[in-house]
Parts: C-alpha cells; structure tokens; sequence
C-alpha cells in the first residue's frame, strides 16, 4: 500500500498570466542609475566605475542571443529581461550576500535527488561569482559587462531548471507513455516568473524541496546506498531514482478519501484520511514484460520506446459514478473476433453454455450454433454475455469515465488471486473483495443491502445505481515504495514501465562516483 501524502514548456495559456505578473510588477523596478557606483562598491573593481545601465542593457541583449541554446525557457527569460531593462536582478541583490553561492550549493547536492549537479552549471555560477569577488579578474568594461549578463541569465536559467525539475520532475509522463491518462500539472512560465522576485533566497530553496515521506525514505535509501535483498546495488539504485522521478510528477490524490490500484503490486486500497480503510488483491492487465525478461540492468536500448501490449491497463485517474449489479458484458470486438468466435468454430453450443448472445446488424441472433463460426466475417458480429455465475465481470462492476474502457469489476475466476504474479486480465481491475468496495462506496443501509442481495439473485436482472458521492479513483504504477513500518518495498517490472522511464532519465542522473559520495 503506498500513502501518497526541463523539458520546454508548452507557453500560452500562461504565458498570458506571466505577462499580467510583469505589469503588476514594473511599479517594483529598482533604479540602477547608480550601477557603477553599486558595483565598484561592492568589487573594489574600478573597472566597474563606468558601468551604466545603457550600456550594460547593449551587451545583455547579444549575451541573451548567444546563450539562447543554452537555455531552457529562452522565451520566458528573454521576455522577463526585456520587460524589465535587462536589469540584473540576479547580480545587484543575490551576489554579494551570498545568494547565489547558496543557491550553487544546493544545486551541487542535487545527486541527493538522483539528478546530474552538471545540468545546473554550479561549477559555471561560482567561477563566474569568484570573478565578481577578485578586483582584479575583470580586465575591463566589456568583460565586466558581459559577465553580468551571463551570470544572471545563467543563474536565472538553473535557478528555474532546479526548482521545475524538483516540484514537477524532470520528465512529462504524458510524453514518454502512450497509455497514461493521469491529469499531471506541469510548470507553466507564471510559476517560472517567480524566481525573479525571491526576496529571501535560503527560504526559497527549502520549500521547494520534496517532502513527501514516501520520497524522503527512497532519497535515504538512496543516499545509504542501499541494496535491495536479490538486486545488485546499480539494480537498487536505478529502481529508486525512477520512482523518485514519479513522486515528483504532480499528480498524486488530494482527496480526502479515494480508491487507489498499484498495478505491480496487484493490490487495491481505499485510503481515507491518509489510512487504508480497505484493502483487497487484485488482477490487472497481462503485461509485456511479465515473465521478468527486461530489467533495469539488463535490457535493450529501444525499450525505453514505450510499446504497450494490447492488455495492459493504463494509468488514469477519474471518479467512479455509478456500478452495475449483474452486469451485461458488451464483448469488446478483439476478445470477440481473437477468442469468443474461436472457441464458437470449436463448439456450437460454446456460446449458449457461456451464456453469451450473437448480433447482427444489432438484432439477436436465434440459433448462434447454425453458423459457421471459422469462416464467418470477424467485424458483422456482436456478443453479449448475459448476468450470471459465469459472467466475466462477475457479479458487479464499478464505473468511471475514461478513453481505455477499463473498469473494476468481480470476476468468477478465482484462482488467479492466490497467486504471486497476477497480471492475466484483458485490462481490467479484477477485484478480490468487490462487495467491500461497495460497501465503502455505499456505506451501510438500504442501497448496499439492494445491492448485496441483487448480487446473491440466481435470476439476476442488471441493475445500475449511482454512487451517492463519486469516489476518485487511481490507476497507478509504483514498483518502489516504503511500507507502513519504514521498509522499502520492490516489486517486478510487470509492464517494463520503469525502464522507459529510466532510459528517458539517463541523461539526467549523475554518474556513479557522484553517487558515491553522498
């Protein structure tokens, strides 16, 4: 049970939001008629002494052109500095006070988040600083101009880069997985804007740093450098910083009480008030890489190309609405065409003993056995399989909008609960316990009384019925957690979900002996 408690931005909508900020915030503008005067103050540089904000604003705007491959949100930040004068916020009021050496330390012991220091330029931030701090490094005006400008689009840049990475994650799961449906908030330039306007830089840095206990007992784990018992120690560490990765994204449940499937760890919880009020195994969707062939250690290249089996059940997140009691289920036209019409040309009275009904041309079709099943047209027919003990969604099934028409239902087939590895579904949640989940939905009285005889009817009629309160739900993937005892928990790669992940993150994490020294 888990509790959940740089790329380019995609612009317009906010950016809307970051203009409006920079209009609230021109009457803010700090007069620096006086640059020179400040600077040589503050360097003891006499190079400085002729510095003025026209001639520095020259110099700042063709830094801006040669340092735009280098930058992350180059709009956001060109946008930002034109708006403003090219004021060098950045310099003027976080240098001297030690800001912006603060600010590169924190991002050196970012490899106690599993990212790369190097994707921060702090080695480039404190060069540039010691040059503002030696009165005799910069030679003369041009130098000293062009080195404002650097440090302050360069520190602007990171400072952004950082606190994007470590409040939204480094990676968008939309654009890495095709079968992920959970609205995820990602950075948008009104947020980004606000690194402009820290007044108290220390501060600043800690509240963006993770606080979920969930990712504080992985960054640990991380940082003791644990080994998971049957896992290489590079095995452990990769399952930790992809799942770290994860706890970043921006879409846990907020809800007070919400329905939550972990699909590798085939396990179903309705948590209420940060606690677990019931739990139940499950089944999900067969998975591509069920029999362990890929790991995170051993594994090729192109896997980190997302290529989903047909069965796997996607990640979501929606509000369940209403169930079916003795549901009618509609056979989707592949199990149809690949299975039920299979089985049909083998036996002829397959379907009349599944209680399954053919249509055509949306009329029912009196005498199914008549027709030639292995010959027939795989896309003319319809089945329905009618209410009963052999029904495939069992006695009730629970529904919730989504673009995958998955849901969680009961399901006669039993056997499949005790065993280890239980992804064997065509996508949906089989549920172990589907009458307590609707006894939760439901609470005591006489709509789950309803329900629980319709349930045990041996003539049943489907029955649908609203919930009372819709209940979200989440479909997640997390193959790494900590338990309610503090113990971290690993389970398999049933989808070789973490290795798409890890193979886009690569780039991003730092090396071995950085590692090494946390």
């Amino acid at each position: 049970m888990i509790n959940f408690n740089l790329k380019k931005i995609s612009f317009m909508p906010a950016l809307l939001l970051f203009a409006a900020l920079l209009l609230v915030c021109q009457s803010c503008k700090k007069s620096r008629s006086d640059l020179g005067a400040q600077l040589y103050k503050k360097t003891k540089n006499k190079v400085f002494k002729d510095a003025t904000p026209e001639g520095l604003a020259d110099v700042f705007k063709q830094v801006l052109v040669d340092e735009r491959k280098n930058m992350t949100n180059p709009n956001l930040i060109t946008a930002y500095y034109e708006q403003n004068d090219y004021d060098p916020a950045f310099v003027m009021d976080h240098i001297f006070n030690g800001d912006v050496d603060l600010t590169a330390n924190y991002f050196e012991k970012v490899s106690q988040h599993g990212l790369d220091p190097k994707m921060f330029n702090a080695d480039k931030i404190k060069a540039l600083v010691d040059k503002f701090q030696d009165k005799k490094a910069i030679k003369n005006i041009n130098e000293a101009y062009h080195d404002i400008a650097l440090l302050e689009i360069t520190t602007a840049n990171s400072l952004i880069n950082y606190s994007n990475a470590l409040q939204y994650g480094i990676l968008s799961p939309r654009k890495i997985y095709e079968r992920y449906f959970t609205e995820t908030k990602r950075p948008d330039s009104a947020g980004m804007a606000k690194v402009f306007y820290i007044t108290n830089m220390k501060a600043y840095l800690d509240s963006i740093q993770p606080k979920d206990p969930q990712y504080l007992a992985l960054q640990k784990a991380l940082i003791d450098g644990s080994t998971a018992p049957g896992m290489s120690k590079e095995e452990t560490t990769r399952y930790l910083v992809a799942n770290m990765e994860r706890l970043r994204w921006k879409n846990k449940p907020s809800q007070a009480k919400y329905v939550i499937v972990n699909i590798p760890d085939y396990r179903l919880d309705v948590m209420e008030n940060g606690q677990s009020v019931l739990n139940m195994k499950v089944c999900v969707g067969e998975g591509r890489n069920k029999d362990k062939q890929n790991s995170l250690v051993d594994y090729d290249e192109s896997d980190k190309i997302d290529r989903p089996f047909s069965r796997e059940t996607p990640q979501l997140n929606s509000m369940i609405h209403s169930v079916q009691v003795n549901p009618v289920w509609n056979i989707p036209e592949s199990i149809a065409s690949k299975e039920i019409m299979v089985e049909a040309a083998k036996d002829p009275y397959y379907l009349d003993n599944k209680n399954i009904d053919a249509y055509e041309n949306g009329k029912k079709i009196e005498n199914p056995e008549t027709i030639d099943w292995a010959s027939a047209p795989k896309d003319k027919f319809e089945f329905k399989q009618r209410p009963g003990d052999d029904n495939a969604l069992g006695k009730i099934k629970f529904l919730f909008n989504n673009k995958s028409s998955v849901y969680l239902h009961d399901t006669p087939a039993k056997e499949p609960f005790n065993w280890a590895m239980r992804a064997v579904s065509h996508g949906c949640v089989r549920l172990g316990n589907p009458q307590g989940l609707a006894e939760q939905l439901f609470g005591q009285g006489a709509t789950f009384d309803r329900i629980s005889k319709a349930m045990g009817e041996d003539n049943p009629e489907p029955t649908t019925i609203g919930v009372p309160t819709k209940m979200p739900v989440y479909i997640t993937y997390v193959t790494c957690w900590a338990d309610s005892s503090g113990i971290i928990q690993f389970r398999p790669d049933v989808y070789g979900l973490d290795i798409v992940l890890y193979g886009h993150l690569q780039k991003f994490l730092p090396t071995t002996d950085q590692l090494a020294k946390l």
